[in-house]
């Protein structure tokens, strides 16, 4: 008997099974993987940004670095947290203070916003990450041969997915 025959009798791959138990069990597998997803994307980009010479970024820094210098214009706090759907802003602060002091962006205002721009430093090290990145992260991916539009069609569903989790925490919140 071939062991992978019983490879679908296990059922899907989770990590809490009481979860799974449900009407979807399919979301149950799809929220373990994007949990590993995440976890290995967030390890990633901070290595990834410390082999490229700024050690000691979190995944959150590491983030609004390369946010900040999306098309290289001034972004407002706002700006980041509604891109990068984030609800506290203290946490976007407190990773623009230490940018800052990396001296990766510089602060300003526009009338009574806080906004944020790249420097060239930042810059460079943005670039330095995009190499890094081509050689070590983007080669490996394309070993797999993935279909291009499969992966954008794949991000967009995860997009839209993100909707009816915010939308779920909305309903969450007032019960």
């Amino acid at each position: 008997m071939d062991p992978s025959d019983d490879a679908g009798a296990l059922g899907p791959v989770v990590s809490s099974a009481h979860l799974a138990n449900s009407g979807l069990p399919e979301l149950s597998e799809m929220e373990f993987a994007l949990t590993m997803a995440n976890n290995a994307f967030q390890r990633w980009i901070v290595r990834c940004m410390t082999a490229s010479g700024m050690p000691g970024l979190t995944p959150l820094e590491v983030l609004i670095v390369h946010l900040v210098h999306h098309r290289e214009r001034p972004k407002s706090l706002a700006d980041i947290c509604l891109v990068l759907n984030i609800e506290d802003t203290h946490l976007v602060n407190y990773a623009v203070k230490k940018l800052a002091g990396h001296g990766l962006i510089t602060t300003g205002r526009s009338g009574k916003e806080k906004t944020v721009q790249i420097t060239a430093v930042g810059q460079d090290y943005c670039t330095l990450y995009g190499r890094v990145r081509e050689r070590l992260l983007v080669r490996s991916v394309r070993q797999l041969g993935l279909d291009k539009a499969e992966l954008s069609r794949l991000a967009g569903l995860l997009r839209t997915l993100s909707g009816s989790y915010d939308q779920a925490a909305r309903g969450a919140a007032a019960l």
